[in-house]
């Protein structure tokens, strides 16, 4: 039975993580199941790989795991009830650790590696050590955690803070956004006009109110009380605003947006703070909310509305300026950008840009074009297994996660083979910019290909696909921008990925590459070592 699937996948998950005891928290975003993690070193990395119902892990401020669409959103709340078992079973049931916990020093007595004997009497390989599929993701998390201390600045944490807020609103906004293009059809078709009206408010009832759902999500990433979060941004969209004039102008309800209510909730979250530490607690109860509401409230309507409307409007203004004046050269570097976007983990530090475009336009024209990239990794992807047939082990990583590839979710492919490999990475990046150059140009051409909601890529995107002429023709565009950016990806890789040396080393399989023997000693040569950690065939990127 499913449940009892999802279920074994969460009970297969936390004792790989170290536990309920070595979780700090525990959330889920689309595509991943996203943990805070105690202590890293008990975290068994290759075992998490080889569970049949994980994508592959990604480290990045929260330890995530890839399960995929549909699959994050039913095992993590089995993944919540087994940990909330576990810490309620823990006085009488959780024995005391036994050992020190297995780290990078610490090995197992099944894999602790046998005395190496002398230099002298040391046989050299009889071939170059054959790259598997887990070296290959052990040299991309090795890359992923050497970019990630690079990227533990200031404002890139805070980007990532942000992303936080809106990451839980992307099933609402898929939900909404789907209604909205059956709506849309069942209008041009005039079918069922008698239910196109109620189409229209399920549709439209979420995107009236996200600057509600924004402010309560932001006050609780930025420690404030959620719920005085929600209130100063529900000042946005109360329809009495327009009885209310700032710099000159009447307001108009939802003025400002999700813009207007992000930074609302992020000045009532210091009100608060302030309150709380400055009211006398026989007073706190009932001054602390009531000044964060009113200080904040009257900062929003008389200066924070009219500043995030002006900054939305400059937003759609530019966007749709960029794609209708350079649209094949803008399609060109933001298709070709992404991927890094995702390797360093800041691609959902777009986020507010969709959102604001949803709610000025309908629709964000940016997603569909940054989804090309994408494709060229997918295209990538497939020239890779085409040009090593005979590596067992890069090929099974590959087929497996082709699927999760082709409905937009990318990294396991990243981590897993174009990034360790180094050059199908980088030549996956151009397959993308064709394919968003390709749909830029259409762009630009007066053919607008947006999306109604955000989060899905690839093929899941289909369904939310919306543009400013018929169906048809924007399904039509979508559809060859992804075909541009595989067949990019593919060709590229395919004739200029892989060096000669590269496919003689990696063109095998390794589990009948020959083993040395003691027979066979034979002197080394000088240069012929290759860089510890660095298995043999991996490039950089």
């Amino acid at each position: 039975m499913p449940e009892d699937k999802n279920c074994a996948t969460a009970a297969a998950i936390l004792p790989l993580v170290g536990g309920a005891g070595n979780l700090t928290s525990i959330a889920h975003c689309m595509t991943r199941l996203r943990l805070g993690i105690q202590d890293r070193s008990l975290v068994q990395d290759e075992a998490l790989k080889a569970l049949p119902a994980v994508m592959g892990v990604v480290e990045d401020d929260t330890y995530q795991i890839v399960l995929g669409p549909g699959t994050v959103a039913r095992v993590t709340p089995e993944f919540e009830r087994l940990v909330a078992e576990s810490h309620a079973m823990a006085p009488t049931t959780e024995p005391e650790p036994t050992g020190p916990p297995l780290t990078s020093e610490t090995t197992t007595p099944e894999s602790a590696p046998a005395p190496t004997p002398p230099a002298a009497t040391q046989p050299p390989p009889t071939s170059p050590a054959i790259p598997t599929a887990e070296e290959l993701a052990a040299h991309g998390a090795a890359l992923k955690a050497r970019q990630k201390s690079r990227n533990a600045t200031p404002v890139k944490l805070f980007l990532r803070r942000i992303a936080n807020i809106f990451v839980p609103l992307i099933p609402a906004l898929i939900g909404c956004g789907i209604i909205a293009g059956i709506n849309g059809l069942l209008t041009n078709l005039g079918w069922l006009p008698s239910v196109v009206p109620a189409l229209a408010a399920m549709a439209s009832g979420f995107m009236s109110l996200i600057a509600v759902f924004v402010g309560y999500n932001t006050a609780k990433e930025f420690g404030g009380t959620p719920i005085l979060g929600g209130a100063v941004a529900a000042v946005i969209v109360f329809p009495g605003v327009t009885h209310i004039t700032a710099f000159g102008q009447h307001l108009s309800p939802g003025q400002g947006g999700v813009l207007g209510a992000l930074a609302a909730a992020l000045l009532a979250v210091q009100v608060e703070k302030r309150c709380r530490k400055a009211v006398p607690e026989a007073l706190d109860v009932l001054l602390t909310p009531t000044l964060t509401v009113l200080v904040t409230g009257l900062v929003t309507l008389f200066g924070l509305m009219f500043v995030a409307g002006e900054a939305a409007t400059a937003i759609g203004t530019g966007a749709n300026w960029l794609l209708a004046h350079g649209g094949a050269f803008a399609g060109l570097i933001l298709g070709g950008l992404f991927l890094p976007l995702v390797m360093l983990g800041l691609h959902q530090a777009l986020i507010p840009l969709h959102t604001t475009l949803i709610e000025q336009q309908g629709y964000t024209v940016l997603l569909p074009i940054l989804a090309m990239a994408g494709a060229g990794q997918v295209g990538a992807a497939i020239a890779v297994y085409l040009r090593l047939p005979r590596n067992r082990s890069i090929r099974r990583t590959i087929k497996s996660a082709l699927p999760a590839g082709f409905l937009g979710v990318g990294e396991p492919l990243i981590y897993g083979v174009s990034l360790p490999l180094g050059r199908p990475f980088i030549l996956a990046c151009l397959g993308g910019a064709c394919g968003g150059a390709f749909v830029g140009f259409f762009n630009q051409l007066g053919d607008a290909v947006g999306s109604t909601a955000i989060g899905p890529s690839g093929w899941a995107l289909f369904p939310l696909v919306k543009g400013n002429h018929t169906l048809a023709t924007t399904l039509t565009v979508y559809a060859l921008g992804l075909a541009v950016g595989y067949l990019t990806g593919f060709l590229a890789t395919y004739f200029f990925g892989l060096s000669k040396q590269m496919r003689a080393e990696l063109n095998a399989d390794p589990d009948s590459a020959p083993t040395p023997t003691a027979a066979e000693p034979a002197p080394t040569t000088a240069g012929s070592a290759t860089a510890p950690g660095t298995p043999a065939g991996l490039g950089a990127p």
